[in-house]
């Protein structure tokens, strides 16, 4: 007896390192088609790229909507009628017009540097131009000149909110407005820069750097709405 369960011993250890190398071959082929699923997903289009959601929503706000948006903020006081107005006509984030300071601002020549936020490791600045209009309106409330050149001035920011605040006030301009779609957000405002830019025919790459994306083909997707060239072109064939 003691020498037939030492012979059934060795076979029974055997299985093991059978069973084992088989459930490490399964693991290793299953880890394989993850990683070849990552890799394709890499290769495959964000699902972010898109101003549309996947129920065909639209992220962003139409000429008719920028337009109430505008005549809606003429009803906050100017500290908040020029966030938004800045934060429209730059196309900038929430979080990167509120960094902006006193000496970040070119009054001569009408136009912002913004911090792009997004990038990782990298210190990037972008130049903006704005309305002539908007840049006086901010030099005549913010004190923008007399702010430049007082050294305790300069560095801080025009608007000391916080993004939360920041966010509640452009919800409530968009409530006013008649915007509740996906488009009623901060973001909406930057999706419309970039629509309103390319149906301007403005340079792609230009759009790009106005909006601080690191690819070309982040822009792109801007120049997929239907445009009134289009448009036209639609009504020729009705």
């Amino acid at each position: 007896m003691t020498r037939n369960l030492k012979n059934d011993e060795p076979p029974s250890r055997k299985a093991r390192q059978i069973r084992l190398k088989m459930l490490a071959t399964k693991l290793a082929i299953l880890f394989q088609g993850k990683t070849r699923g990552a890799n394709s997903m890499r290769s495959s289009p964000p699902a972010e790229l898109s101003l549309f959601s996947s129920s065909g929503v639209r992220k962003y706000l139409t000429k008719a909507e920028r337009e109430r948006f505008l005549h809606a903020t003429e009803t906050l006081d100017p500290m908040r009628r020029l966030f938004c107005a800045v934060l429209l006509w730059s196309g900038g984030r929430v979080s990167e017009v509120l960094a902006i300071t006193p000496q970040a601002v070119d009054i001569d020549s009408c136009d912002i540097a913004l911090l792009t936020l997004k990038r990782r490791n990298k210190f990037v600045v972008r130049q903006i131009p704005l309305p002539p209009s908007v840049m006086h309106a901010l030099d005549e409330h913010l004190h923008l000149r007399s702010r430049q050149e007082d050294p305790r001035q300069t560095h801080r920011r025009l608007w000391p909110w916080s993004r939360t605040t920041a966010w509640r006030i452009i919800k409530k301009v968009m409530r006013d407005a008649g915007v509740t779609t996906l488009a009623a957000s901060p973001k909406g405002l930057r999706h419309s820069f970039g629509v309103t830019a390319f149906q301007a025919k403005v340079p792609p790459h230009l759009v790009q750097r106005w909006l601080g994306h690191a690819s070309l083909r982040t822009t792109s997707i801007y120049g997929n709405v239907l445009g009134e060239e289009e448009r036209e072109f639609a009504a020729r064939m009705w």
